[in-house]
């Protein structure tokens, strides 16, 4: 089933539909920037912005330079879930590349992750419509149903990380569709409003001292000695310490953690304000959404409980909403018939960046220290990651994480252009429409 109806979207994230959110957040003016700093963070999504506050917290003067405007990249466009983040290849996949220890306490950290970040913004008070609601994930073929299970008993024997089975003859209580054949419910998983989060932290960064600075492009890094010296449109700072914070938005200027990142467009949709009965049909617990596709999609009700989001990949080079908009849209109809004559309000895209062994990474490369590849799963890796890359910059014990044994790889003649994504993306498609 198609949609019917041509909507009239605006190409925006409705996280920034808000005004006071959409408004930039004061920057420091560039006569403010120094010549010389502790440490100099580039990029200023989530991964930046909290390595800046533990770093300003330990007294250090610390520069966040950004080459377009705060968090405009995945940390204001993904679709606000939160979870413990376990990496997609599974633990058996996970087992066979690192060892059965390494990946144990990979898993344990990434549960630690996902509290510790609960923890933090209950603690610092920020208002970003937080909720514990759980996540429901369908089983898209019937095949797939038993692979749900055993995935979930696996994790069980690792972590305790509860998740409850659900029939199909349940499934209705969880998701009102019948694109599905059973599912699980993770009941500890949550949702909040990303940009609400950004904007918090970023208040926390200003008040501990950051200073930050929008439209500010690096160029260059070179180290001379023990300095850095960091080169920005404009100017120059040289800086003892330097962490790279860009993720899926890392440029040629960077080229080894270019070669590392494969960056891969993901876009939303929202829908027009529904009535409660029909967010009800759709997700009758309020809880976030999404399935077993090689194409994965994800969905959840609006924090204010009348809209639908709905997120996947987008096809085409760039940001097309023409294109991506329609394909959601046909997306969210096949699973939820109900929807067919609903309109779209909002339709977005940006790049999350994924690596090719699917986990995150960490560590230090060319002097410089960073952290990225979060492989779509940003929220709670790059909060957590932002904090334990600056605890590495103060050579603190507390800053040594599981991850540090991962090797960063690259594949030859790889540039970080992935000329390979569309027909990848095309085959994924057509095995997802037949249920393989």
């Amino acid at each position: 089933m198609l949609a019917k109806n041509t909507s009239t979207y605006t190409n925006m994230p409705y996280w920034l539909a808000d005004t006071s959110l959409a408004s930039k957040i004061h920057t420091n003016a560039r006569f403010e920037i120094p010549t010389k700093a502790d440490v100099v963070i580039v990029g200023g999504g989530f991964t930046g912005v909290s390595a800046a506050i533990t770093l300003a917290r330990a007294g250090l003067q610390v520069v966040l330079l950004e080459g377009g405007r705060l968090g405009e990249g995945a940390s204001c466009r993904n679709g606000g879930l939160l979870g413990p983040s376990f990496s997609k290849l599974g633990v058996d996949g996970l087992e066979r590349q690192y060892g059965r220890d390494s990946v144990h306490s990979s898993i344990k950290e990434s549960l630690t992750a996902f509290n510790w970040l609960v923890g933090f913004i209950k603690e610092e008070q920020i208002d970003c419509d937080l909720s514990l609601c759980g996540r429901f994930r369908g089983a898209s073929h019937p095949s797939h149903y038993a692979g749900l299970i055993e995935q979930a008993e696996a994790l069980a024997k690792i972590v305790d990380f509860p998740a409850i089975e659900v029939s199909r003859q349940n499934q209705f209580e969880e998701v009102g569709s019948n694109a599905y054949h059973g599912g699980v419910v993770y009941p500890t998983d949550g949702t909040l409003q990303p940009a609400k989060l950004h904007r918090g932290l970023c208040q926390i960064a200003k008040q501990a001292g950051v200073l930050m600075l929008e439209h500010t492009m690096v160029r260059g890094v070179t180290k001379q000695g023990n300095h850095h010296h960091v080169q920005y449109d404009g100017g120059e700072i040289n800086a003892d310490q330097v962490i790279i914070a860009t993720n899926g938005y890392t440029g040629d200027e960077f080229g080894k953690f270019h070669r590392r990142i494969i960056p891969i467009r993901s876009a939303m949709i929202a829908t027009e304000a529904l009535p409660e009965s029909v967010i009800r049909s759709v997700s009758p617990k309020l809880r976030a959404h999404g399935g077993t596709e090689r194409l994965v999609a994800y969905y959840r009700p609006s924090p204010d409980g009348k809209r639908i989001l709905f997120g996947g990949r987008a096809f085409g080079r760039g940001d097309q909403p023409q294109l991506y908009s329609k394909y959601l849209q046909d997306f969210m109809i096949r699973v939820f018939p109900q929807l067919e004559e609903t309109k779209i309000d909002y339709a977005w895209s940006g790049y999350v960046a994924y690596t090719f062994d699917h986990v995150p990474h960490i560590g230090k490369m060319d002097n410089m220290h960073y952290a990225m590849g979060y492989c779509g799963s940003g929220v709670g890796r790059a909060n957590y990651f932002g904090r334990k890359v600056a605890q590495q910059v103060l050579n603190l014990a507390e800053g040594k994480t599981s991850f540090d044994a991962f090797p960063f790889n690259t594949r030859p003649f790889y540039t970080g252009k992935p000329w390979f994504l569309p027909a990848i993306m095309k085959w994924h498609d057509f095995a997802d429409r037949r249920g393989w």
